[in-house]
Protein backbone atom coordinates (compact mmCIF):
# COMPACT_ATOMS: atom_id res chain seq x y z
CA UNK A 1 0.00 0.00 0.00
CA UNK A 2 0.63 3.65 -0.64
CA UNK A 3 0.04 6.11 2.07
CA UNK A 4 -0.32 9.40 1.66
CA UNK A 5 -0.57 11.84 4.44
CA UNK A 6 -2.31 14.95 3.95
CA UNK A 7 -1.01 18.15 6.09
CA UNK A 8 2.04 18.34 7.52
CA UNK A 9 1.22 20.27 10.27
CA UNK A 10 2.37 18.65 14.34
CA UNK A 11 0.36 15.91 13.58
CA UNK A 12 0.61 15.00 9.99
CA UNK A 13 4.48 15.07 10.16
CA UNK A 14 4.78 12.87 12.87
CA UNK A 15 2.62 10.73 11.37
CA UNK A 16 4.27 10.39 8.02
CA UNK A 17 7.83 10.14 9.46
CA UNK A 18 6.30 7.27 12.07
CA UNK A 19 4.45 5.12 9.12
CA UNK A 20 7.33 5.29 7.00
CA UNK A 21 9.64 4.07 10.03
CA UNK A 22 7.60 1.45 10.47
CA UNK A 23 8.68 0.47 6.69
CA UNK A 24 5.34 1.72 4.63
CA UNK A 25 5.93 3.96 1.50
CA UNK A 26 4.80 7.28 2.66
CA UNK A 27 4.34 10.26 0.68
CA UNK A 28 3.68 13.85 2.74
CA UNK A 29 1.67 16.59 1.21
CA UNK A 30 0.68 20.35 2.12
CA UNK A 31 -0.53 23.32 0.66
CA UNK A 32 2.23 25.24 2.57
CA UNK A 33 5.34 25.10 0.46
CA UNK A 34 7.99 26.00 3.01
CA UNK A 35 6.75 23.13 4.96
CA UNK A 36 7.73 20.85 2.06
CA UNK A 37 10.74 22.38 1.21
CA UNK A 38 12.40 22.31 4.41
CA UNK A 39 10.68 18.41 5.18
CA UNK A 40 12.65 17.25 1.72
CA UNK A 41 15.92 18.67 2.42
CA UNK A 42 15.35 16.71 6.07
CA UNK A 43 14.59 19.66 8.28
CA UNK A 44 11.47 20.12 10.58
CA UNK A 45 9.28 22.93 11.13
CA UNK A 46 8.78 22.11 14.82
CA UNK A 47 10.65 21.06 17.28
CA UNK A 48 9.93 17.39 18.58
CA UNK A 49 12.59 15.22 20.24
CA UNK A 50 13.96 12.53 17.68
CA UNK A 51 11.38 13.46 14.97
CA UNK A 52 14.17 15.28 12.83
CA UNK A 53 16.69 12.33 12.77
CA UNK A 54 13.70 9.55 11.89
CA UNK A 55 13.08 12.39 9.14
CA UNK A 56 16.47 12.18 7.63
CA UNK A 57 16.56 8.57 8.20
CA UNK A 58 13.58 7.88 6.11
CA UNK A 59 14.18 10.51 3.37
CA UNK A 60 17.43 8.73 3.15
CA UNK A 61 16.23 4.84 3.01
CA UNK A 62 13.45 6.13 0.10
CA UNK A 63 10.09 5.25 2.31
CA UNK A 64 9.79 8.78 2.91
CA UNK A 65 8.86 11.37 0.18
CA UNK A 66 7.22 14.95 0.26
CA UNK A 67 5.31 16.86 -2.62
CA UNK A 68 3.62 20.14 -3.20
CA UNK A 69 1.36 18.22 -5.28
CA UNK A 70 -1.82 17.49 -3.29
CA UNK A 71 -3.12 15.91 -6.47
CA UNK A 72 -1.09 13.46 -7.35
CA UNK A 73 -0.55 12.05 -3.82
CA UNK A 74 -4.02 10.91 -3.99
CA UNK A 75 -3.88 9.25 -7.11
CA UNK A 76 -0.81 7.65 -5.90
CA UNK A 77 -2.09 6.72 -2.76
CA UNK A 78 -3.92 3.66 -1.35
CA UNK A 79 -4.55 5.19 2.34
CA UNK A 80 -4.87 8.82 2.70
CA UNK A 81 -4.38 10.10 6.13
CA UNK A 82 -6.29 13.30 6.41
CA UNK A 83 -4.59 15.69 9.16
CA UNK A 84 -5.27 18.81 8.29
CA UNK A 85 -6.19 21.61 11.20
CA UNK A 86 -9.67 21.97 12.46
CA UNK A 87 -9.22 25.44 14.29
CA UNK A 88 -11.73 26.37 17.07
CA UNK A 89 -14.04 29.14 16.07
CA UNK A 90 -15.16 31.70 18.93
CA UNK A 91 -18.50 29.51 19.76
CA UNK A 92 -16.09 26.55 20.66
CA UNK A 93 -17.18 24.46 17.37
CA UNK A 94 -14.24 23.13 14.98
CA UNK A 95 -14.27 24.78 12.38
CA UNK A 96 -13.81 22.02 9.33
CA UNK A 97 -13.36 24.05 5.77
CA UNK A 98 -9.94 22.52 5.76
CA UNK A 99 -11.21 19.02 6.26
CA UNK A 100 -14.28 19.99 3.82
CA UNK A 101 -12.21 20.92 1.00
CA UNK A 102 -9.45 18.32 1.40
CA UNK A 103 -13.15 15.57 1.24
CA UNK A 104 -13.31 17.79 -2.60
CA UNK A 105 -9.52 17.16 -3.47
CA UNK A 106 -10.15 13.77 -2.71
CA UNK A 107 -13.47 13.41 -4.46
CA UNK A 108 -12.07 15.06 -7.71
CA UNK A 109 -9.18 12.44 -7.79
CA UNK A 110 -10.49 9.71 -7.12
CA UNK A 111 -9.27 7.29 -9.66
CA UNK A 112 -9.03 3.81 -7.69
CA UNK A 113 -10.18 2.56 -4.26
CA UNK A 114 -9.39 4.59 -1.63
CA UNK A 115 -9.35 4.90 2.31
CA UNK A 116 -9.88 7.96 3.76
CA UNK A 117 -8.55 8.13 7.00
CA UNK A 118 -9.60 11.11 9.72
CA UNK A 119 -6.55 11.44 11.72
CA UNK A 120 -7.48 14.95 12.71
CA UNK A 121 -9.51 15.40 15.86
CA UNK A 122 -12.74 16.15 14.35
CA UNK A 123 -16.20 15.94 16.41
CA UNK A 124 -18.48 12.90 16.64
CA UNK A 125 -20.38 12.45 13.33
CA UNK A 126 -17.91 14.17 10.82
CA UNK A 127 -17.20 10.64 8.93
CA UNK A 128 -20.87 11.61 7.93
CA UNK A 129 -19.91 14.69 6.13
CA UNK A 130 -16.77 13.57 4.86
CA UNK A 131 -18.87 10.61 3.13
CA UNK A 132 -21.04 13.04 1.54
CA UNK A 133 -19.01 15.24 0.34
CA UNK A 134 -16.81 12.82 -1.60
CA UNK A 135 -19.77 11.04 -2.98
CA UNK A 136 -21.36 14.86 -3.95
CA UNK A 137 -18.19 15.73 -5.77
CA UNK A 138 -16.22 12.59 -6.85
CA UNK A 139 -15.58 12.32 -10.83
CA UNK A 140 -16.00 8.59 -12.12
CA UNK A 141 -16.77 5.18 -10.28
CA UNK A 142 -13.54 5.23 -7.89
CA UNK A 143 -15.17 3.89 -4.86
CA UNK A 144 -13.96 4.86 -1.61
CA UNK A 145 -14.44 4.31 2.86
CA UNK A 146 -13.71 6.38 5.65
CA UNK A 147 -12.45 5.63 8.71
CA UNK A 148 -11.34 7.16 12.23
CA UNK A 149 -8.03 6.58 13.43
CA UNK A 150 -7.74 9.16 16.24
CA UNK A 151 -3.92 10.37 17.08
CA UNK A 152 -3.18 9.94 20.99
CA UNK A 153 0.23 11.95 20.36
CA UNK A 154 1.94 14.29 23.58
CA UNK A 155 4.34 17.21 22.35
CA UNK A 156 7.57 16.49 24.04
CA UNK A 157 6.98 12.77 23.51
CA UNK A 158 5.36 11.88 20.31
CA UNK A 159 7.52 10.17 18.51
CA UNK A 160 7.54 7.55 21.45
CA UNK A 161 4.23 7.77 21.39
CA UNK A 162 3.83 6.59 18.25
CA UNK A 163 6.28 4.09 18.32
CA UNK A 164 5.20 2.67 21.35
CA UNK A 165 1.28 3.27 21.80
CA UNK A 166 -0.73 2.16 24.55
CA UNK A 167 -3.83 1.92 22.57
CA UNK A 168 -4.71 2.16 18.56
CA UNK A 169 -7.96 3.48 17.84
CA UNK A 170 -9.82 1.97 14.47
CA UNK A 171 -13.26 3.17 13.79
CA UNK A 172 -14.53 1.81 10.56
CA UNK A 173 -17.86 0.79 8.76
CA UNK A 174 -16.28 -1.89 6.19
CA UNK A 175 -13.71 -5.49 7.15
CA UNK A 176 -12.20 -4.14 4.19
CA UNK A 177 -11.18 -0.23 5.82
CA UNK A 178 -10.19 -2.91 8.96
CA UNK A 179 -8.32 -5.15 7.31
CA UNK A 180 -6.19 -2.36 5.78
CA UNK A 181 -5.46 -0.41 9.04
CA UNK A 182 -4.85 -3.04 10.77
CA UNK A 183 -2.11 -4.23 8.25
CA UNK A 184 -0.63 -0.67 9.08
CA UNK A 185 -0.51 -1.11 12.48
CA UNK A 186 0.25 -4.71 12.52
CA UNK A 187 3.46 -4.09 14.86
CA UNK A 188 0.99 -3.20 17.18
CA UNK A 189 -1.44 -5.35 16.71
CA UNK A 190 -2.65 -6.27 20.56
CA UNK A 191 -2.81 -2.84 21.37
CA UNK A 192 -6.01 -2.11 18.17
CA UNK A 193 -9.53 -2.05 19.23
CA UNK A 194 -11.95 -1.38 16.21
CA UNK A 195 -14.73 -0.20 16.90
CA UNK A 196 -17.86 2.09 14.87
CA UNK A 197 -16.73 5.69 13.33
CA UNK A 198 -18.50 7.79 15.95
CA UNK A 199 -17.24 5.55 18.68
CA UNK A 200 -13.84 6.05 17.42
CA UNK A 201 -14.49 10.21 16.80
CA UNK A 202 -15.40 10.54 20.29
CA UNK A 203 -13.03 8.86 22.24
CA UNK A 204 -10.04 11.44 21.40
CA UNK A 205 -12.51 13.95 22.60
CA UNK A 206 -13.61 12.23 25.87
CA UNK A 207 -9.85 11.12 26.75
CA UNK A 208 -8.86 14.62 26.30
CA UNK A 209 -11.80 16.28 28.01
CA UNK A 210 -11.06 13.76 31.06
CA UNK A 211 -7.58 14.43 31.46
CA UNK A 212 -8.05 18.44 31.41
CA UNK A 213 -10.73 17.60 34.05
CA UNK A 214 -8.38 15.99 36.44
CA UNK A 215 -6.27 18.64 35.74
CA UNK A 216 -8.43 21.90 36.86
CA UNK A 217 -9.87 19.25 40.05
CA UNK A 218 -6.35 19.07 41.55
CA UNK A 219 -5.72 22.63 40.39
CA UNK A 220 -8.97 23.69 42.10
CA UNK A 221 -7.82 21.19 45.21
CA UNK A 222 -4.34 23.36 45.75
CA UNK A 223 -6.69 26.63 46.19
CA UNK A 224 -8.22 24.98 49.17
CA UNK A 225 -4.78 23.87 50.32
CA UNK A 226 -3.90 27.14 50.57
CA UNK A 227 -6.42 27.99 52.71
CA UNK A 228 -5.36 25.72 55.10
CA UNK A 229 -2.40 23.66 56.17
CA UNK A 230 -2.38 21.24 53.60
CA UNK A 231 -0.05 20.22 51.07
CA UNK A 232 -1.19 20.16 47.55
CA UNK A 233 2.12 17.88 46.18
CA UNK A 234 1.27 15.12 49.30
CA UNK A 235 -2.72 15.25 48.37
CA UNK A 236 -2.01 14.34 44.56
CA UNK A 237 0.14 11.90 46.26
CA UNK A 238 -2.06 10.03 47.95
CA UNK A 239 -5.26 10.08 45.49
CA UNK A 240 -2.67 8.92 42.86
CA UNK A 241 -1.67 5.76 44.94
CA UNK A 242 -5.73 4.41 44.44
CA UNK A 243 -5.14 2.57 41.15
CA UNK A 244 -8.82 3.96 40.45
CA UNK A 245 -7.10 7.30 40.04
CA UNK A 246 -3.53 7.21 39.46
CA UNK A 247 -1.09 9.81 39.77
CA UNK A 248 -0.58 11.18 36.10
CA UNK A 249 -2.05 14.54 35.23
CA UNK A 250 -2.18 15.68 39.06
CA UNK A 251 0.32 18.40 39.24
CA UNK A 252 -1.23 21.41 40.69
CA UNK A 253 0.21 24.27 38.41
CA UNK A 254 -0.67 27.41 35.77
CA UNK A 255 -2.98 24.74 33.81
CA UNK A 256 -2.93 22.84 30.84
CA UNK A 257 -2.17 24.63 27.25
CA UNK A 258 -1.35 23.52 24.05
CA UNK A 259 -3.58 22.92 21.04
CA UNK A 260 -5.88 20.10 22.31
CA UNK A 261 -6.47 20.28 25.93
CA UNK A 262 -8.42 24.03 25.55
CA UNK A 263 -9.65 23.00 22.03
CA UNK A 264 -10.95 20.16 22.67
CA UNK A 265 -13.21 20.72 26.28
CA UNK A 266 -14.49 23.70 24.37
CA UNK A 267 -15.09 21.47 21.43
CA UNK A 268 -16.99 18.68 23.02
CA UNK A 269 -19.02 21.25 25.16
CA UNK A 270 -20.63 22.74 22.06
CA UNK A 271 -20.86 19.45 20.38
CA UNK A 272 -23.03 18.50 23.44
CA UNK A 273 -24.99 21.67 23.11
CA UNK A 274 -25.43 20.79 19.79
CA UNK A 275 -26.66 17.47 20.51
CA UNK A 276 -28.86 18.28 23.34
CA UNK A 277 -26.24 16.96 25.90
CA UNK A 278 -25.47 18.69 29.06
CA UNK A 279 -21.64 19.03 29.24
CA UNK A 280 -21.93 21.88 32.01
CA UNK A 281 -19.34 19.90 33.88
CA UNK A 282 -16.28 20.78 31.53
CA UNK A 283 -17.43 24.32 31.47
CA UNK A 284 -16.47 24.68 34.84
CA UNK A 285 -13.31 22.40 33.92
CA UNK A 286 -12.64 25.38 31.43
CA UNK A 287 -13.52 28.53 33.83
CA UNK A 288 -11.37 27.06 36.80
CA UNK A 289 -8.15 26.30 34.47
CA UNK A 290 -8.81 30.41 32.79
CA UNK A 291 -8.88 31.51 36.05
CA UNK A 292 -5.40 30.14 36.90
CA UNK A 293 -3.50 32.89 35.95
CA UNK A 294 -5.59 35.43 37.79
CA UNK A 295 -4.44 33.48 40.57
CA UNK A 296 -1.01 33.65 39.82
CA UNK A 297 -0.71 37.49 38.94
CA UNK A 298 -2.82 37.32 42.90
CA UNK A 299 0.56 35.98 44.24
CA UNK A 300 2.73 38.09 41.72
CA UNK A 301 0.91 41.41 43.51
CA UNK A 302 1.09 40.09 46.77
CA UNK A 303 5.28 39.41 46.54
CA UNK A 304 5.70 42.64 44.75
CA UNK A 305 2.76 45.06 45.44
CA UNK A 306 3.10 47.33 42.73
CA UNK A 307 4.11 45.98 39.37
CA UNK A 308 4.74 48.89 37.14
CA UNK A 309 8.40 49.33 35.82
CA UNK A 310 9.24 46.50 38.15
CA UNK A 311 12.04 43.88 35.92
CA UNK A 312 10.39 40.28 35.51
CA UNK A 313 12.05 37.46 34.64
CA UNK A 314 9.63 34.99 33.16
CA UNK A 315 11.59 31.46 32.62
CA UNK A 316 9.25 29.15 30.30
CA UNK A 317 7.04 30.30 27.17
CA UNK A 318 6.00 26.98 25.47
CA UNK A 319 2.79 25.57 26.74
CA UNK A 320 4.87 22.30 28.33
CA UNK A 321 8.21 21.04 28.42
CA UNK A 322 10.39 19.48 25.38
CA UNK A 323 8.00 21.34 22.81
CA UNK A 324 8.81 25.14 21.33
CA UNK A 325 4.35 25.23 20.69
CA UNK A 326 3.16 28.29 22.53
CA UNK A 327 -0.56 27.88 21.47
CA UNK A 328 -2.67 28.48 24.63
CA UNK A 329 0.37 28.51 26.65
CA UNK A 330 -0.44 30.17 29.92
CA UNK A 331 2.49 32.39 29.69
CA UNK A 332 0.36 34.21 27.06
CA UNK A 333 -2.10 35.26 29.15
CA UNK A 334 0.37 36.49 31.56
CA UNK A 335 2.70 38.54 29.59
CA UNK A 336 -0.23 40.25 28.33
CA UNK A 337 -1.46 41.04 32.35
CA UNK A 338 1.97 42.17 32.97
CA UNK A 339 2.19 43.77 29.81
CA UNK A 340 -1.05 46.21 31.03
CA UNK A 341 0.34 46.82 34.43
CA UNK A 342 3.73 48.25 32.42
CA UNK A 343 6.22 45.69 34.17
CA UNK A 344 9.58 45.28 32.57
CA UNK A 345 9.90 41.80 31.30
CA UNK A 346 12.65 39.45 30.38
CA UNK A 347 11.63 36.51 28.94
CA UNK A 348 13.42 33.23 28.62
CA UNK A 349 12.58 29.74 27.31
CA UNK A 350 15.14 26.95 25.57
CA UNK A 351 12.70 26.56 22.29
CA UNK A 352 9.62 28.94 22.28
CA UNK A 353 11.47 32.37 21.68
CA UNK A 354 10.61 32.60 17.99
CA UNK A 355 7.26 31.38 18.40
CA UNK A 356 6.43 34.04 21.50
CA UNK A 357 7.70 36.95 19.34
CA UNK A 358 5.03 36.23 16.86
CA UNK A 359 2.60 37.35 20.10
CA UNK A 360 5.06 39.71 21.72
CA UNK A 361 7.65 41.32 19.58
CA UNK A 362 10.73 42.32 21.06
CA UNK A 363 9.99 46.25 22.61
CA UNK A 364 12.85 47.29 24.85
CA UNK A 365 12.85 48.07 27.74
CA UNK A 366 9.37 46.73 28.18
CA UNK A 367 10.08 43.16 26.92
CA UNK A 368 13.46 41.94 25.98
CA UNK A 369 14.39 38.12 25.09
CA UNK A 370 17.19 37.07 26.46
CA UNK A 371 19.86 34.78 24.95
CA UNK A 372 20.15 32.37 28.06
CA UNK A 373 18.53 32.52 31.65
CA UNK A 374 21.47 34.07 33.91
CA UNK A 375 20.98 37.55 31.81
CA UNK A 376 16.99 36.84 31.99
CA UNK A 377 17.40 37.12 36.24
CA UNK A 378 19.95 39.97 36.48
CA UNK A 379 18.92 42.52 38.68
CA UNK A 380 14.88 41.27 38.37
CA UNK A 381 12.70 41.89 41.25
CA UNK A 382 10.89 38.70 40.40
CA UNK A 383 11.56 35.55 38.87
CA UNK A 384 8.64 33.43 38.06
CA UNK A 385 8.84 30.13 36.78
CA UNK A 386 5.86 29.47 34.37
CA UNK A 387 7.46 26.20 32.40
CA UNK A 388 9.06 23.21 33.98
CA UNK A 389 12.29 23.03 31.85
CA UNK A 390 14.17 20.52 32.87
CA UNK A 391 16.86 23.69 32.49
CA UNK A 392 15.08 25.56 35.27
CA UNK A 393 15.26 22.49 37.57
CA UNK A 394 19.03 22.44 37.53
CA UNK A 395 19.12 26.15 38.59
CA UNK A 396 22.01 27.24 40.74
CA UNK A 397 19.60 28.91 43.56
CA UNK A 398 22.69 30.33 45.24
CA UNK A 399 24.15 32.65 42.16
CA UNK A 400 20.98 33.54 41.02
CA UNK A 401 19.68 34.74 44.20
CA UNK A 402 23.01 36.75 44.08
CA UNK A 403 22.39 38.06 41.14
CA UNK A 404 18.77 39.70 41.56
CA UNK A 405 18.14 42.96 43.23
CA UNK A 406 15.21 41.25 45.29
CA UNK A 407 15.60 37.57 45.57
CA UNK A 408 11.56 36.54 45.07
CA UNK A 409 10.71 33.62 43.59
CA UNK A 410 7.26 32.82 42.14
CA UNK A 411 7.01 28.95 40.89
CA UNK A 412 3.71 28.31 39.15
CA UNK A 413 5.28 24.60 38.30
CA UNK A 414 5.95 23.41 42.42
CA UNK A 415 9.66 22.90 40.55
CA UNK A 416 11.49 23.74 44.14
CA UNK A 417 11.17 22.38 47.63
CA UNK A 418 9.99 25.27 49.94
CA UNK A 419 11.94 24.23 52.68
CA UNK A 420 15.19 24.55 50.74
CA UNK A 421 14.88 27.40 48.82
CA UNK A 422 14.01 29.78 51.76
CA UNK A 423 16.89 28.53 53.45
CA UNK A 424 18.92 30.21 50.67
CA UNK A 425 17.84 33.70 51.56
CA UNK A 426 14.25 33.53 48.66
CA UNK A 427 10.67 35.16 49.40
CA UNK A 428 9.24 32.36 47.47
CA UNK A 429 5.78 31.21 46.60
CA UNK A 430 4.44 28.29 45.24
CA UNK A 431 1.64 26.82 44.19
CA UNK A 432 -1.00 24.80 46.76
CA UNK A 433 2.18 24.63 49.63
CA UNK A 434 2.76 26.99 52.12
Amino acid sequence: MKIGVIGTGYVGMVTAVCLSDLGHDVIGTDIDKEKIDKASQGSCHIYEPGLEELLKKNLKNGTLSFSHALEDTIQASDVLFVCVNTPQREDGSADMCYVESTSRSIAENLNKYKLVVEKSTVPVQTSMWIKRTISLYKKGNGEFDVASNPEFLREGTAVSDFMHPDRVIIGVETKKAEEMLVKIYKKFKDKVLVTNIDTAELIKHASNSFLAMKISFINLISDLCERTDADVELVAKGMGLDPRIGKRFLRAGLGYGGSCFPKDVRALIKIGEDLGADLSLLKEVDRINTDRIQSFLGKIKKALWIVKDKKIAVLGLAFKPETDDTRNAPSINLIKELQSQEALLRLYDPKAMDNMRIHFPEDPPKIIYTQNLLDAVKEANALLIVTEWDEFKDLNLRKIKDMMANPILIDGRNVFDPDEVRSLGFEYYSIGRK
